[in-house]
């Protein structure tokens, strides 16, 4: 899922376009040169009472971390997938245009005019995003786990949306030096690993795999598909495609997804160990869509999972969320490895730096 970090004064209440500008902050340093320059002028027209802030200001309660810039971009991403804004379409290069950057909020801030009903119901959905790159980072992850515990996984995924990342095994990574995975899979992440050190390669075996999400995604249906490529940014096409064959997969393999929240699913399918074989609680960038009191639950419920841990049944909790200076892998084994960080990562494509030490 997305982030919308800030450093903004948190003396004040932080307001829309504080919310947009942050965004927009995120967007220049993750690479999307247009989504940076139309969340800035979002925020300059919301300041001045244009069509953003008619868009925008009903919102102005929704929790911050429902990331509404996004769900705006979001938003007006998917009407241009559908073909119903060519002008605007003419520089979104996911739909075949060029990046022309005040072109473009010109034609931007015209659809929000133009088709301000449209967008008034689409930006009161969540945020869905599937991001198969962030398997990169997740990678070292499962395989250490394989290591250290020499038995297979049984994989269960929180905020999973559409369930892609749960199909990690079945994707090819490489980096200088080296490759682990499927050789021909559709699904191939490059420059995986920067630097010397990598984690322990070697077989992983999986026997389950399962998630959850309060609004899950079928990638195969039309509106899932759409749904999915509309929170990808309309400049990043490599995402697009690497989500593009990630459902390629998912059509011959489908990822299992309850709709459910995490605290009652997880208590529900992992109140008791499983002898056999290694359960792998994980997420990627979800902990900010979950309220305070769901953290603390969820925490409670991690902490007696390890507590109840043994050899023959053991429990790891593998996560991506974000740390000071950008996304951090952290892992847990219990019983055997005390909770740590393992790796730092970028937050679509991994570009991951490995940091554990293996034996």
């Amino acid at each position: 899922m997305a982030i919308s970090g800030t450093n903004l004064d948190m003396t004040r209440q932080t307001t829309i376009p504080d919310l947009c500008r942050s965004q927009a902050r995120w967007c220049e340093k993750l690479g999307s040169p247009l989504y940076a320059h139309l969340l800035y002028r979002s925020a300059e027209d919301f300041d001045q009472g244009g069509p953003v802030r008619e868009l925008l200001q009903p919102h102005a309660d929704d929790p911050k971390g429902s990331a509404l810039p996004l769900r705006m971009m979001g938003a007006v991403h998917r009407l241009a997938l559908l073909g119903e804004v060519p002008p605007l379409q003419k520089f979104y290069p996911s739909c075949g245009g060029s990046v022309e950057l005040e072109p473009a909020w010109s034609a931007f801030r015209g659809t929000l005019i133009e088709r301000l009903a449209s967008l008034q119901s689409l930006v009161s959905r969540p945020v869905q995003t599937n991001e198969v790159g962030r398997c990169g980072a997740l990678l070292g992850g499962f395989l250490l786990i394989a290591r250290q515990m020499g038995l297979p996984l049984r994989l269960r995924e929180i905020g999973a949306s559409a369930g892609l990342n749960l199909n990690w095994d079945l994707y090819y990574y490489t980096w200088p030096g080296g490759a682990w995975g499927k050789v021909d899979s559709p699904v191939v992440l490059r420059d995986v690993f920067k630097g010397t050190r990598v984690p322990p390669l070697g077989e992983v075996r999986i026997t389950e795999r399962g998630g959850c999400d309060p609004c899950p995604v079928d990638s195969t249906s039309p509106e899932g598909w759409l749904t999915l490529q509309s929170f990808v940014w309309a400049d990043q096409v490599e995402r697009m495609r690497l989500l593009r064959n990630a459902i390629d997969v998912a059509r011959r393999f489908p990822p299992h997804v309850d709709q459910a929240g995490a605290v009652s699913w997880v208590k529900r399918g992992m109140a008791q160990p499983t002898p056999g074989v290694v359960t792998v609680l994980f997420h990627t960038l979800v902990w900010q869509y979950i309220n305070h009191q769901e953290r603390h639950e969820l925490h409670g419920l991690i902490r007696e999972m390890g507590a109840r841990a043994t050899a023959d049944a053991p429990f790891a909790w593998l996560r991506m969320e974000p740390g000071p200076d950008g996304a951090e892998v952290k892992l847990g084994i219990f019983p055997g490895l005390n909770d740590q960080i393992i790796a730092t990562a970028g937050y679509h494509h991994s570009k991951t730096l490995w940091l554990a030490e293996c034996e």
